[in-house]
């Protein structure tokens, strides 16, 4: 493909994205630059990635038999811009673990009636019993971020829920409820979270993800900035602090995040009892017999 042909189709790969969007060059973008944390300067590579993945997936499994036995209550919550990788971290916690232990909870938009109950109502019923691990792939979090850049909630609610915000997670990890709460923040930068999002929009397996809600959240980054930098600011609490984990690299990201989970919950490996698989039964009287049954076609 010519350069021209190229230039011509990042021009309406971004022009769909969202014609408003102010140019990435200009110098009023200096600052956000700035705010960035230094990124790696070499992506790690595939081989190396699930080579450390199996490790880790291990170790999960190993915290899991332990929040199992000692009947932990674990909630993990994940938040970020839309295309920092928040997704495809979680998908590598789960891989190798129960569903029934690992929930994953991911709300849609509230009800009407949702809407008229107390905030964090509606997450209560998610919490987890004992040994259980919740992971919110965004959380009530929602009323710092998004539902105050793109006027789902009011300055006097988004004030409320910054009050409140810390004195509910001081309830959660408090010796009532015992619960181990972390809460990650993925920080991509903004020509990565483009090239995402562009990816979004050309590649089939992709396209489910790009809501109209993300193309307009696109062009407010400097808004979504100042309210995640207040969120920060009121909710960094001793018992429930902020962990950033730097996301322009997916596999990196997802490493460092497991690995963090695995050290701030002090397990120990469970000693498994010895598995022999019995003999099978023999088949007596039984005789197979043929059935009129429909087979997938075997077109691999």
């Amino acid at each position: 493909m010519s350069k021209k042909r190229k230039s011509a189709k990042k021009t309406r790969v971004e022009a769909m994205i969202n014609p408003d969007m102010p140019s990435e060059s200009t110098e009023s973008e200096a600052p956000e630059a700035a705010e960035a944390i230094e990124k790696p300067e070499k992506k790690i590579s595939n081989r190396t990635y699930l080579k450390e993945l199996e490790k880790l997936e291990g170790e999960l499994a190993h915290l899991q038999s332990w929040v199992i036995k000692q009947g932990l209550k674990v909630v993990l919550v994940f938040e970020g811009r839309d295309g920092a990788g928040k997704g495809g971290t979680i998908k590598a916690i789960t891989g190798r673990v129960s569903p029934r232990v690992f929930r994953v909870v991911a709300l849609p938009a509230p009800t009407e009636r949702e809407k008229t109950q107390m905030y964090a109502q509606r997450y209560l019923p998610h919490m987890p019993a004992a040994g259980e691990v919740v992971i919110f792939d965004r959380s009530w979090y929602n009323r710092a971020g998004v539902e105050r850049v793109m006027g789902f909630a009011s300055e006097e609610q988004v004030e409320g829920f910054l009050r409140m915000a810390p004195l509910f997670e001081k309830l959660l990890v408090g010796k009532s409820n015992n619960i181990i709460l972390l809460k990650y923040w993925l920080e991509v930068d903004m020509d990565e979270q483009t090239r995402r999002l562009e990816a979004r929009i050309t590649d089939p397996r992709k396209q489910w993800k790009l809501s109209p809600m993300d193309l307009k959240s696109y062009s407010r980054w400097y808004d979504y900035s100042r309210a995640r930098d207040e969120m920060f600011r009121e909710t960094d609490t001793e018992w429930a602090p902020w962990f950033v984990a730097r996301s322009n690299d997916k596999k990196r990201v997802r490493l460092n995040i497991i690995k963090h989970i695995l050290s701030s919950i002090p397990y120990e490996v469970v000693k498994q009892p010895k598995i022999v698989l019995p003999k099978r039964q023999k088949p007596g009287d039984y005789k197979e017999i043929q059935l009129p049954l429909k087979y997938v076609p075997e077109v691999y």
